[in-house]
């Protein structure tokens, strides 16, 4: 396997080519399948469009949604907008730190004093890495670990964006901080603290960010979800802007970040003043979760092909493996969707299978035994959970392979 140390090994297409089925069979004939491939014209693409879209903020990018050092590097040196990183494990913050990387910001709470304790160190050897905090318990664990190691940890307090209706909690159960009252304990506490520092905060507007707005078939469903985005999105503005209040009336360092949204937000999340960075993570592989937004559509850049095996019917190919399974709530958005041939569905009674994804096509293809059937996840970086490296693709042919995480040997989560 050939793995390429340059970001911009591959110059971004100036037009793009017909993505048709014959289009990819082609680049993918005679490969052992199942494979996961990643078409750098149309990730160019995205990088492009994201940064388009940032408004002049920073972008910190999700490396969760990625999960490739290759992909995170190429992402990072295509424009300056895109200086900084939201980790998802404080062991992955480090690996990408032994790597190179900069400016990590933790999006969840670390609580295993290791974890802690190997943030210390890597800052000690001149890695920014901030860790994600919610609670006077969080405080109280990092100020221990940090005095043991006589080091100053940046911490980001995670303020809670979900939208609390009567009867109904619109949104992601994150951090318990939404008042002033809850957010004065963990303040005094860090004020209080020798060892950690106040370094930004976050509120990450889930319902906003990750939730589609323009399903087929679904206007009641459609309208409804807009309402309640217009909604949350004044209520996250004035909940960042009380708590960067409540916040300066502490004698505590200016904040070096306000971070906030997510791939489905930036038009939004972008328009608040306060906020200096915006996270951006799916958009760039546009998994098909995010097919369904009225405001933007990004490229279908990362897919992953099997192979069909058998016929048991003219219309039905069964196929090897395909069972790549998103995370979150059990149901159909959380299967893989095929993708090409157009017209590809799968049977509802099977799914995607561990060992055999069978899937109804009668459309002008003519498939046999050997071809390969082209599916997307759900999410994004999820995909590389299940495959050791991603095929590159430019210009109608394979260009590179490049190493996941997991074939770099990494497990995370």
């Amino acid at each position: 396997m050939s793995i390429s140390t340059d970001p911009l090994a591959s110059s971004p297409a100036q037009t793009q080519e017909p993505r048709g089925y014959q289009y990819y069979k082609k680049i993918l004939a005679g490969r052992t399948l199942p494979l996961a491939y990643l078409d750098l014209d149309l990730l160019d693409q995205n990088i492009r469009a994201v940064a388009e879209r940032s408004g002049g903020k920073r972008i910190r990018v999700a490396s969760k949604s990625v999960r490739s050092v290759w992909v995170l590097r190429r992402i990072m040196a295509a424009d300056p907008c895109f200086q900084v990183i939201m980790c998802f494990t404080a062991r992955e913050a480090v690996y990408l730190a032994s790597q190179g990387f900069d400016d990590l910001l933790l999006g969840y709470p670390t609580w295993h004093e290791q974890d802690i304790a190997a943030v210390a160190a890597a800052i000690k050897a001149g890695t920014r890495i901030t860790l994600m905090i919610d609670s006077v318990a969080h405080i109280t664990q990092i100020e221990r670990v940090a005095s043991q190691h006589e080091v100053t940890i940046p911490v980001c307090l995670d303020l809670d964006m979900a939208l609390h209706l009567p009867r109904l909690h619109v949104g992601v159960w994150r951090s318990p901080l939404r008042t002033a009252e809850q957010m004065r304990p963990v303040l005094e506490s860090i004020a209080a603290a020798s060892h950690v520092l106040l370094d930004g905060i976050m509120g990450y507007e889930a319902q906003v960010a990750g939730l589609g707005d323009n399903y087929p078939k679904s206007a009641t469903k459609n309208a409804l979800v807009r309402y309640l985005k217009g909604r949350s999105i004044r209520e996250a503005a004035a909940r960042r802007s009380a708590a960067l209040a409540i916040i300066q009336s502490y004698n505590l360092p200016p904040l070096r970040f306000v971070n906030g949204g997510g791939t489905g937000s930036v038009h939004t999340t972008r328009a608040e003043e306060a906020v200096t960075e915006i996270t951006v993570g799916s958009g760039f592989y546009a998994p098909a979760l995010f097919d369904n937004y009225r405001d933007f559509r990004y490229q279908p850049a990362a897919g992953f092909a099997i192979e069909i095996v058998r016929q048991p019917t003219p219309s039905i190919y069964t196929c090897l493996g395909g069972g790549y399974i998103a995370s979150g709530a059990v149901g159909r958005d959380r299967l893989p969707q095929p993708y090409l041939p157009t017209g590809a569905l799968l049977e509802p009674l099977e799914g995607a299978g561990e060992v055999q994804t069978p899937i109804h096509y009668t459309g002008p293809e003519k498939l046999q035994p050997g071809d390969p059937i082209l599916l997307r996840h759900s999410k994004a970086g999820e995909l590389c959970e299940r495959f050791n490296s991603l095929l590159l693709i430019s210009h109608g042919t394979v260009v590179d392979e490049v190493t996941t995480y997991r074939g770099d040997g990494q497990c995370f989560l």
